[in-house]
């Protein structure tokens, strides 16, 4: 039971963070002929593009991409649960636990974007196209820390700093949770 429980929270999970990877890129207006967000719309098309005709986005957000992935994370714990316990449990809480374990993906999304970044910043030297997409993602929330802390010796902190931030979100959510946070 444990390796089938891994096995969807995996995918579960993987395909909450590629759909709003797809809503960042969409709202940050990143380059849509660049190979990562051509991967991410192929890899998202044959879900949200019947819905985008049914659900129009309003301004910037991807509000098809946005209820599919509220929808996975709502759906998440109760498949969880009827895979170990065999119990299926459905209720008006599981909207609040899919809207906390959307927030902690997108959360966890942000901070897998900017160590990528990070690291590629010192492997390609900007040459990569993968690279100018996370800069473009990333730059917003960078550009207001670089204000309070400048690049010293030519290193820039305001990655770690966007990353403080992150954690310390993540500890409120486990002081404003306690328990639940845990297991999302």
């Amino acid at each position: 039971m444990l390796t089938l429980t891994f096995l969807a929270k995996t995918i579960i999970e993987l395909y909450v963070m590629v759909l709003l990877l797809r809503i960042w890129m969409q709202w940050s207006r990143c380059d849509f002929y660049n190979p990562l967000s051509q991967f991410i719309v192929k890899i998202t098309q044959p879900i949200i593009g019947p819905l985008r005709r049914i659900i129009p986005s309003i301004g910037p957000v991807d509000t098809a991409s946005l209820l599919v992935a509220f929808i996975l994370t709502t759906l998440k714990f109760p498949l969880l649960l009827l895979i170990q316990a065999g119990v299926l449990a459905i209720g008006p809480v599981n909207l609040l636990v899919g809207l906390l374990s959307l927030l902690k993906s997108a959360g966890s999304l942000v901070f897998w974007v900017i160590i990528v970044r990070s690291i590629m910043s010192w492997v390609s030297q900007g040459r990569s196209p993968m690279e100018f997409v996370l800069m473009q993602l990333t730059e917003p929330l960078m550009a207001p820390i670089r204000r309070f802390i400048p690049a010293m010796g030519g290193i820039d902190f305001s990655a770690m700093g966007v990353i403080i931030i992150l954690y310390l979100l993540n500890y409120l959510g486990m002081d404003l949770f306690p328990g639940l946070w845990y297991q999302l």
